[in-house]
């Protein structure tokens, strides 16, 4: 059997892998990468039509307004200011949704429950700091963390994905863990870390835990 060299051994003991160095999704659909463009419509599609069923959009009109929507994010992108921690892509992005809905009440393309005034129709859209989600969001948006841990799923060694989902996910020890995979504690919390700021990445914002 071959004997790891002493470079190599504390090279294994000291990270899991070197972690991803993809570019950020937001970033590689402002370089206009297609396949980028099908991922964020992918991820975030479903929760457009809840927010427009929601807000009370005819079904026939959803459809335009979610070309509507994904029209002016890639007009408006570049405005979306990800250095603030608190910054959130699915938070802006719904304020891009709320405009346009009420684009199309103005219009009179869109006709609300009771066939209220156009005043009083747009008092039916909460505003995106007051707009408490509900049980059907709560589910889409798990559905959207899942499908991001999948596209990202490929990106790390098996090893750092197991330190991520056991750290993570099962709560486990971080010494628990490093004494199963044959690393550090610390190679753990760094594993945690990269898998999280990659998510983050792809998502606009951090997953909730």
């Amino acid at each position: 059997m071959d004997r790891l060299s002493p470079a190599k051994a504390r090279s294994r003991s000291a990270s899991v892998d070197s972690g991803a160095t993809s570019l950020t999704l937001i970033e590689q659909v402002q370089a206009r990468d297609g396949e980028a463009w099908k991922r964020l419509v992918d991820l975030y599609a479903p929760l457009l039509r809840h927010w427009c069923r929601r807000w009370g959009v005819r079904s026939e009109d959803v459809d335009d307004v979610l070309q509507e929507v994904f029209r002016a994010v890639v007009v408006g992108l570049r405005g979306f200011r990800r250095d603030r921690e608190s910054a959130s892509f699915r938070g802006w992005l719904h304020g891009v949704a709320r405009h346009k809905v009420l684009s199309l009440i103005r219009r009179g393309g869109s006709q609300a429950p009771g066939g209220t005034s156009f005043y009083e129709r747009t008092l039916l859209l909460p505003d995106p700091a007051t707009d408490d989600s509900d049980d059907e969001e709560g589910t889409l948006v798990g559905d959207l963390y899942q499908n991001a841990l999948r596209l990202v799923r490929l990106e790390f060694e098996d090893r750092t994905w197991q330190a991520f989902w056991r750290a993570t996910v099962e709560g486990e020890p971080p010494a628990v863990i490093a004494a199963d995979l044959g690393v550090t504690p610390a190679a753990v919390r760094q594993a945690k870390s990269r898998v999280l700021r990659r998510l983050k990445d792809v998502l606009g914002e951090s997953p909730r835990s």
